[in-house]
């Protein structure tokens, strides 16, 4: 996953970029990287690391213009140790394109290879963005061909770009001097959102991830950009948009609900915050047949994501619900961090124990899922060595099973805890005295009740099945060698300065 945002208004958007992106800080901390546009040129600036050290100051003053672009980046494929790969990406054919994406595609590898034999174009990276943005580039070229560009011909572009493209891709374009595309895969996996609002100088148009960017800078959310859709945003922000898919489906990613986006966000109608409370409830009733209540004293969260979930969970057990563990704030997301090393030694870094809560006690602790295991083994730990007599776990997620190839970070079997092992060996591989997992049909049920009409949802880590319809065997073996790949790298490898693609001009 990865943050997205864009934007067209009547005065300088750097500092409104910046701000969005740390309100999507969350979803990837690898990398950051803003575009903005004057006139007609261009100017960006991207490096690894997190939105606050990226940007200083002398950066946002070389980004001026009132359109522009940003992401914050979690690698998933490519390379999550090259610059050359963080995003946004630019090609300066046809018109001059820039462009951020969140998402994977499964097909990248024979895409590239068509847009080598038969488009004719260079793929500098292994990035499956530099794919995505090349093949949108050869389909406005050939839906433009002797023609001034219109919102109906970028709409024919889009839709031929449709029927290439496999996977998730929430997209977020710049068209140099002409506007703002986005636009969202026809199974809708991952978010994309838009609004605005009406200043002094004139209307303002914001594209983002979550609703959360959009009201968090100022902004009225109008709606979810719809599966298949694009929105083409004019240089005066006027808005359109045009369904280009065939036969587009809603099927949002699970794993936003249970953990990616923050809870004060609404996607696709469904509340984030109340999706968690509803995971908690239908979890309560896992854990009752579980471990009687009587023997809980105490329901204690692993920060941040599974509070709702536990605060919903001690109510329907009638017991009280204490933190228990104080968040570092200052470390980065385990789940996010590439290799397992950094992984394991971040845990306790990250989290440290609160004694009284623990002492003598039998507690519940809850977390939003449990993927690899390892955080879950040091902090059933944890809880032991601050005097817990007894140690349960529960996960408001099911197991996670299955690989993700959509754009989250477990593309590896042999990584899933829950993969080929029984409910007991993950408890013992923990070392909990008992483990509680929601139930895959209860979760999408309660879920699903918040937004009538939902198709589906993609939650192929838990049930193993892909919407896409296009993932085989092959594609996790190329996913498992490119992660082996990645864990061999440095992550100390000098940050050299950026070479933007197809020559793009950096300041500062």
């Amino acid at each position: 996953m990865c943050g997205i945002f864009g934007v067209i208004s009547k005065t300088p958007v750097n500092q409104l970029i910046y701000d969005a992106l740390l309100l999507l800080q969350h979803r990837g901390q690898d990398a950051a990287g803003i575009v903005t546009m004057l006139d007609s040129k261009c100017f960006m600036h991207k490096a690894r690391g997190m939105v606050r050290d990226v940007f200083r100051t002398r950066n946002m003053r070389a980004l001026p213009g009132n359109i522009g672009l940003g992401q914050v980046r979690y690698p998933t494929a490519g390379n999550a140790y090259s610059e050359e790969e963080a995003q946004p990406f630019y090609v300066n054919a046809p018109f001059g394109i820039v462009l951020v994406h969140n998402g994977n595609l499964t097909n990248a590898h024979s895409l590239k290879q068509e847009l080598v034999d038969i488009d004719r174009r260079h793929i500098n990276t292994t990035s499956d963005t530099e794919v995505l943005i090349n093949v949108l580039a050869h389909e406005l070229q050939a839906a433009a061909r002797d023609k001034v560009l219109s919102p109906e011909i970028v709409f024919n572009a889009v839709a031929a770009v449709h029927k290439r493209l496999k996977g998730s891709y929430a997209v977020v374009a710049l068209i140099a001097g002409y506007g703002l595309l986005a636009f969202r895969d026809p199974f809708g996996i991952r978010p994309l959102c838009f609004g605005e609002v009406v200043t002094a100088e004139g209307r303002e148009v914001v594209v983002a991830s979550e609703s959360v960017a959009v009201e968090g800078t100022g902004h009225v959310v109008t709606r979810d950009v719809a599966p298949g859709e694009a929105i083409f945003i004019d240089m005066n922000a006027q808005v359109h948009a045009r369904q280009c898919a065939e036969k587009p489906s809603l099927n949002p990613c699970m794993f936003e609900y249970v953990y990616l986006a923050r809870p004060d966000s609404i996607m696709d109608g469904i509340s984030v915050y109340q999706a968690r409370l509803n995971m908690g409830e239908t979890l309560a009733k896992r854990v009752i047949s579980t471990v009687r209540p009587k023997d809980i004293d105490v329901v204690i969260p692993i920060p941040e994501s599974s509070r709702p979930s536990a605060m919903q969970l001690a109510q329907k057990l009638g017991k009280p619900y204490r933190e228990g563990f104080v968040k570092n704030r200052y470390v980065g997301r385990t789940f996010i961090m590439p290799g397992q090393g950094v992984r394991k030694k971040s845990v306790r870094q990250k989290l440290n124990a609160i004694g009284v809560e623990f002492k003598g006690r039998n507690v519940l602790l809850v977390d939003d899922s449990i993927v690899r295991g390892t955080t879950s083994k040091e902090i059933v730990q944890m809880a032991r060595d601050a005097g817990a007599n007894k140690v349960y776990m529960a996960s408001a997620a099911p197991p996670v099973r299955f690989p993700n190839v959509y754009g989250i970070d477990m593309p590896t079997s042999e990584e899933l805890i829950a993969h080929n092992r029984s409910i007991e060996e993950i408890r013992e591989f923990i070392g909990a005295d008992a483990l509680i997992y929601q139930d895959v049909d209860a979760m999408k049920t309660v879920v699903a009740a918040l937004r009538p009409g939902l198709d589906g949802f993609e939650a192929s880590c838990f049930d193993g099945h892909y919407v896409t319809g296009d993932v085989s065997i092959a594609d996790f073996t190329a996913l498992a060698a490119q992660r082996k790949s990645q864990g061999d790298e440095d992550e100390s490898t000098d940050r050299t300065r950026l070479a933007l693609q197809s020559g793009l001009e950096r300041n500062g």
